[in-house]
């Protein structure tokens, strides 16, 4: 199913969930640093680059074109973490692990957000 949102299509699954895509994005092999990425909704808040699927994408293709888009990173996609639920916003996210390999200076939503490495405990 899909439904009109400005500048973008939002698909949803069999259940009426939101389909979306995220990356943890990892310094190196030892995930002991992760990129985290200001929040265009919420000020002050860092979260994981991630957002809604086009229709007929993967997910993970739709993953790496979030992080593009919201972080400004390119990288190795590694291995599928899972599909992390949100009942109250009705999302549904297929996360991945991506080992950037280069982080650009300027991109698309660089004007409305920083990134910032944060330690993993």
């Amino acid at each position: 199913m899909e439904k009109e949102k400005p500048n973008s299509i939002r698909t949803y699954d069999e259940d009426g969930f939101i389909r979306r895509a995220a990356c943890l994005c990892v310094k190196n092999e030892d995930e002991k640093e992760v990129l985290l990425v200001t929040s265009s909704r919420v000020p002050g808040q860092w979260i994981v680059p991630g957002g809604g699927l086009e229709p007929d994408e993967e997910p993970s293709i739709a993953a790496i074109r979030e992080v593009m888009e919201e972080a400004g990173v390119r990288g190795t996609l590694g291995r599928f973490l899972g599909t992390f639920e949100n009942s109250e916003r009705k999302h549904r996210t297929s996360v991945y692990v991506l080992l950037v390999t280069e982080e650009l200076e300027v991109w698309e939503e660089s004007q409305s957000r920083e990134r910032a490495q944060h330690k993993c405990f």
